[in-house]
């Protein structure tokens, strides 16, 4: 029991992220605006979790996610009243925009991984960088409300899994598990919403 203690109260901080990673997604699921204010403090925490693991990639993904959850914000707020719906809707992606954003994830990739490799100590550049890259199209995705976020989500959640076992970031590890199974549970339930709109 005392070492269960000891190890909580050095890893609080990550299990506070951890748990609020929970509710963020639940609340990205359900479209509720109530995702982005708590987005900012879980990532908030995140960076602190990052910066201590080496993780630099994933600790400047969290200054990102920082800067479009107040976008975000922005966007499903005020959005919705230039569309003349009550809500922000949800669209599908067009091939072009994919085709772009793929080509935006590559640059990105190439750029983070010789950053990681040449300037850092990181131990794993070259998965920190593709989840990092990723992480970035699908943020902005989301903020968008374009459909195929939980795509590219499960995959970064997905791989995540691995990267988080490996450092010994276990609480992070559940979560991104949890992450995994909520990002296809998002998608159909995104999907059904959409299906359902163009219904109308």
């Amino acid at each position: 029991m005392g070492l269960f203690l000891h190890w909580v109260t050095g890893n609080y901080i990550e299990i506070i992220a951890a748990t609020l990673g929970l509710i963020a997604i639940y609340l990205q699921i359900k479209q509720k605006i109530w995702y982005w204010p708590v987005s900012i403090v879980l990532v908030s925490l995140y960076i602190l979790v990052y910066i201590e693991a080496k993780l630099y990639a994933d600790m400047s993904l969290q200054v990102y996610y920082l800067v479009i959850s107040f976008y975000g914000w922005y966007h499903w707020v005020f959005g919705k009243k230039h569309s003349g719906q009550d809500k922000v809707m949800v669209t599908k992606s067009s091939r072009k925009l994919m085709l772009i954003l793929f080509f935006v994830s590559m640059g990105l990739f190439i750029l983070i991984s010789q950053f990681l490799v040449s300037y850092t100590d990181s131990d794993l550049p070259y998965w920190d960088a593709f989840t990092t890259s990723l992480s970035f199209v699908a943020t902005w995705m989301l903020a968008r409300k374009i459909l195929e976020n939980w795509l590219v989500w499960i995959v970064v959640d997905a791989v995540s899994v691995g990267i988080y076992i490996y450092k010994g970031l276990y609480p992070t590890t559940v979560l991104f598990l949890v992450l995994t199974i909520l990002a296809m549970v998002g998608y159909v339930a995104w999907k059904k919403d959409l299906e359902a709109h163009e219904s109308n």
